[in-house]
């Protein structure tokens, strides 16, 4: 019987057949790998704001706790923003008539916040409490990485549903103490493990039901 298709044709089904099973086996990987960089997720990006804020020099140098600007850490489900008034506290004598400070003085003056830019951001969906993992020993570092090296804030964190969960399955590891949560350089003096154990107890955390949907998404 005379061939029908000629070797070169056949090769072209096979190059073919086997470049769609590369784009099978390709596609979803680069996908996912893409997916998770920090060029999607915004991680260790850089975020300007409408006045220079240099976290390395307010809470690497000058010690301010996370707490002095970010009043609400224990008591709100936001940590919020500090106010005008709380800059100036400082800023009232200290550099009080640098123009890099100017929108602060306006703003004291007005009473209209500033305008800052958000570094961390979660979509609409998403629900999360700030004071319910800074008051079950969830520590600064663990989400915002070491702010006190961080001339401009950037997002340490991917802030994925991946990284969340798999905090939210195996909690105890990134657990501390109490009085430990504001610290930046703190790491545990005993088996990081038999601690994480004894601070979920102390908390009162089950992993068991930290992964439920209405958890994240309410």
């Amino acid at each position: 019987m005379a061939q029908i298709f000629s070797q070169q044709a056949s090769q072209l089904v096979y190059v073919a057949l086997y470049g769609l099973l590369a784009l099978v086996l390709v596609v979803p990987i680069a996908w996912a790998t893409v997916d998770r960089s920090p060029w999607v997720t915004g991680q260790y990006a850089a975020v300007g704001q409408p006045v220079p804020f240099s976290h390395a020099h307010h809470v690497g140098e000058v010690g301010l706790s996370c707490q002095y600007c970010h009043q609400g850490t224990k008591i709100s489900a936001s940590a919020g923003l500090p106010a005008s008034e709380v800059c100036m506290t400082c800023h009232s004598q200290i550099l009080k008539d640098a123009p890099v400070l100017a929108p602060i003085r306006a703003s004291f003056q007005s009473g209209k916040p500033v305008a800052w830019n958000r570094v961390n951001a979660l979509p609409d969906y998403v629900y999360f409490n700030h004071a319910a993992h800074v008051n079950n020993g969830v520590g600064c570092v663990t989400c915002h990485g070491r702010v006190d090296d961080m001339p401009l804030m950037q997002q340490a964190a991917p802030l994925t549903m991946e990284w969340c969960l798999n905090c939210h399955r195996d909690p105890a590891p990134n657990l501390r103490p109490e009085s430990a949560e504001f610290s930046m350089d703190w790491t545990p003096a005993d088996d990081p493990r038999k601690l994480g154990a004894a601070l979920l107890a102390h908390f009162h955390i089950h992993p068991d039901t930290l992964t439920d949907c209405y958890v994240c998404h309410r």
